[in-house]
C-alpha cells in the first residue's frame, strides 16, 4: 500500500487555499495548513474537521522551522500573501514585507530541514505589468514590467525561487497564475464586488447602483477550481526551477463581466464610477500564453466564465 502523501498549504484559509485543501482531500492526500493566529476561517467550515491546522507566522522563520520539521511534507504549496493589489498601494510596506520576507523564510526553514519537499510558489500575472499591445498573449519570457508594489513583491518572490533553486537546489515550481475567481473571492476584488453589490440589491439591503472602478481593463480569467487543480499538477509533472504561466488564454473586458452578471439578476440598476476604486497605473491587459504549462502537464480550463460567475452571484446571494 502506497504511503499516502502530506501537502502543507499556507494561507489555507484563504480564497485559492480553501479550493485547494478540498481538491486534496478528495485525492486522498493529508492536508495541514498554517494559519496567523487571528486568521479567518468562514472559508474553512465544510472541511475544518479534515484538517490539521498548525499556527505559524510567515515572519517567524522558527515558528515555520517547528511545523514543516514536525509534518515533514512531501509538498508545499505556497500561497499565503498579501494579494490585494489596491492595498499594496495604501501600505507598500507590509506588503513587500509579507510577500518577499515571508517567502524567504519559508524556503530557509525548508532547508534547514534537509527534506526533499517540493514546494509551489504562487506568483502572478502582474508581474508582466506594462505589457505591450504586440506582447499578447503573454509568454513566460515576457519582459517583467511591474506596475504595482504588490507585483514588486511578488517579482521578488518569483526570483527568489529561481534563486534558492540555483543556489541549493531545492525543488521549487513558480507558477504565474492569471486572474482566478469564483466562489469565496474576496469582495475587494472587481468582480466579486459586483456579485456581491447585486446580490445586496435583490435583497433590498442597498440602492440600485453599482460602485466600479476602471472597466476597460482585460482580464484573462480561470476558475478557482481549474487553478488550484493546476497547483497540484503543477507539484507531480513540472520541472523545478521552471515558471509556468496559468491562464485560459482569452480575456474579459470588466465591463463585460458587469454585464453578464447584471444579466444574470432581475434588478435593474444603475452604473457609477468611484474614483476610490482606480489606481494610480493600472494594467491595461493580460492574457496568458498557457502552452509552456499544458505542454508539461495536460491541464485544461474545464469550468466556463459563465457558470464561474453564477457560482460567485450565488455564493453571495447566500451570504450578504
Amino acid at each position: 500500500m502506497t504511503k499516502k502523501k502530506k501537502a502543507l498549504i499556507t494561507g489555507i484559509t484563504g480564497f485559492a487555499g480553501s479550493h485547494l485543501a478540498e481538491l486534496l482531500l478528495r485525492e486522498s492526500v493529508d492536508v495541514y495548513g498554517i494559519q496567523r493566529w487571528r486568521s479567518k476561517t468562514e472559508n474553512m467550515e465544510d472541511i475544518k474537521d479534515k484538517v490539521k491546522i498548525e499556527e505559524a507566522d510567515l515572519l517567524d522563520a522558527h515558528s515555520l522551522y517547528s511545523v514543516i520539521d514536525k509534518i515533514k511534507p512531501d509538498y508545499i504549496f505556497h500561497l499565503a500573501a498579501q494579494s490585494f493589489v489596491q492595498s499594496s498601494w495604501a501600505s507598500p510596506t507590509q506588503t513587500l514585507e509579507v510577500n518577499i520576507i515571508g517567502t524567504a523564510h519559508l524556503f530557509e526553514a525548508v532547508r534547514k530541514t534537509d527534506l526533499p519537499i517540493t514546494i509551489q510558489i504562487a506568483c502572478s500575472s502582474e508581474e508582466y505589468g506594462k505589457v505591450l499591445p504586440n506582447e499578447v498573449p503573454i509568454k513566460e519570457t515576457n519582459p517583467l514590467r511591474p506596475l504595482s508594489p504588490y507585483a514588486v513583491s511578488k517579482l521578488a518572490m518569483d526570483y527568489l525561487g529561481y534563486q534558492y533553486h540555483e543556489s541549493y537546489n531545492m525543488n521549487i515550481i513558480r507558477t504565474r497564475g492569471f486572474n482566478h475567481t469564483g466562489p469565496r473571492r474576496g469582495e475587494v476584488f472587481a468582480e466579486s464586488s459586483f456579485a456581491k453589490q447585486i446580490a445586496e440589491i435583490e435583497k433590498g439591503k442597498r440602492e440600485p447602483v453599482v460602485h466600479v472602478g476602471n472597466l476597460e481593463a482585460q482580464r484573462d480569467y480561470t476558475d478557482v477550481r481549474d487553478m488550484v487543480r493546476a497547483y497540484y499538477l503543477s507539484v507531480q509533472k513540472c520541472e523545478p526551477g521552471e515558471v509556468y504561466n496559468i491562464a485560459t488564454g482569452t480575456a474579459w473586458r470588466i465591463n463585460d463581466v458587469l454585464k453578464l452578471l447584471i444579466s444574470m439578476s432581475k434588478v435593474k440598476v444603475e452604473i457609477k464610477s468611484d474614483p476610490a476604486r482606480m489606481r494610480p497605473s493600472d494594467v491595461e491587459i493580460l492574457i496568458g500564453n498557457n502552452s509552456k504549462f499544458v505542454k508539461q502537464t495536460g491541464w485544461q480550463p474545464e469550468i466556463r466564465f459563465e457558470k464561474t460567475m453564477e457560482d460567485l452571484l450565488n455564493y453571495w446571494r447566500e451570504n450578504v
